[in-house]
């Protein structure tokens, strides 16, 4: 058997530590995971009351077009239906698209780190993968715009960008749709737009119609809380969705998932009490981190990725050993760093406990 020789050199994607293997390991009955930004405080209630009966008819198909669900975003988002794709999770979105316009020949640019999904699945497509380095946490977006040339096929623009929550402002976003080549796709990953504070932000939904090169993607795992369930979505214009449609697997979400992010759009009170309890809680971590000395990069998401004086895997091990799973940024590609997804008011003060007693004892040279 002949596997593509670049899969030979690829690793396949490996989560953070879960909560029954931490469990087992050291022996603990309650933890607390705060890796993987998923929403601590559940998903819609709506949702939750009608999930007994969205099982019926499992025998069937689904619909492999998502039409309930794409008016329903088509509504909300105030788009023609045919802007829209779905995928299983945005991660397939990510997939589709590079399927769609990525080869060998081609290149592709994005920033490093980001979101890993970018650069595997362009890999696997044989395009080559051209990385520039985050600033601060932010894109180096003048530095992007050079690497484009003829062959680039696709921008990849994560904001907030995954693993340090820093943003692109519309004064920024504007430049690089300006001045990226027309027939470059320019896909700004906007998964954790629920939690977007900054007045700064750009609606970039309204920018479709003025770009034709620009895609957004969206997803309902984060701040809606349905990860388990795997759906998410672009938009562009029709002709973009045109060209990305025959690349997606014809019952690519499934009916319960297609169900549940209906009622879950209509639920936004939770997901404003979801947003103004990630703030709150955010906020106070970073005053926490201001107190005791520790730097952190601007984050707009619903994680804030914390600057270390030693090994994001000591802080990592000590954590974890107390019951909480955190990333680290040994893990992300930055050094001395952990990402911390924001969680309950309770666990936050928790950790915060535990992390000024670490870096207590660090201080007085007992960690090393």
């Amino acid at each position: 058997m002949k596997a593509k020789e670049i899969l030979k050199q690829m690793s396949p994607y490996k989560p953070g530590k879960q909560i029954e293997e931490v469990k087992k390991e050291y022996g603990l009955k309650n933890i607390v995971k705060l890796a993987s930004n998923e929403n601590p405080f559940g998903f819609s209630p709506v949702v939750k009351k009608e999930l007994p009966n969205l099982i019926s008819q499992l025998e069937l198909y689904p619909d492999g077009y998502s039409a309930a669900l794409r008016d329903k975003v088509a509504e909300k988002l105030s788009v023609d239906p045919t802007q829209l794709i779905f995928g299983n999770g945005s991660d397939e979105v990510v997939q589709i698209i590079c399927r769609t316009f990525l080869e060998r020949g081609t290149n592709t640019v994005m920033a490093t780190p980001t979101f890993p999904q970018y650069k595997h699945n362009a890999l696997i497509e044989g395009a080559e993968i051209r990385e520039v380095q985050l600033v601060e946490g932010y894109h180096d977006l003048e530095a992007m715009l050079d690497q484009v040339d003829e062959q680039t096929r696709v921008l990849w623009l994560c904001s907030p960008n995954n693993p340090t929550g820093a943003h692109i402002n519309e004064t920024q976003l504007l430049n690089v749709l300006d001045r990226c080549p027309e027939d470059v796709l320019v896909v700004l990953d906007e998964a954790y737009y629920e939690y977007i504070e900054a007045e700064d932000y750009p609606d970039a939904i309204n920018l479709l119609d003025r770009y034709p090169n620009l895609m957004v993607l969206r997803t309902f795992s984060k701040a809606y809380g349905l990860a388990g369930l795997r759906i998410g979505y672009g938009v562009a214009q029709s002709a973009v969705i045109e060209q990305l449609d025959p690349a997606r697997e014809p019952f690519n979400t499934s009916t319960i998932a297609q169900a549940a992010a209906i009622l879950a759009l209509d639920d936004q009170k939770f997901i404003e009490d979801t947003f103004k309890r990630n703030v709150s809680n955010k906020h106070a971590l970073m005053e926490f981190c201001n107190e005791i000395g520790l730097n952190y990069y601007d984050s707009e998401a619903n994680f804030l990725f914390i600057l270390l004086p030693m090994s994001g895997d000591q802080l990592f091990q000590h954590l974890l050993s107390k019951g909480y799973i955190v990333r680290s940024g040994e893990a992300l590609g930055i050094p001395k760093s952990i990402r911390l997804t924001i969680g309950s008011k309770e666990d936050m003060e928790h950790i915060q406990s535990e992390i000024k007693n670490f870096m207590e004892l660090y201080h007085a040279g007992a960690v090393r």
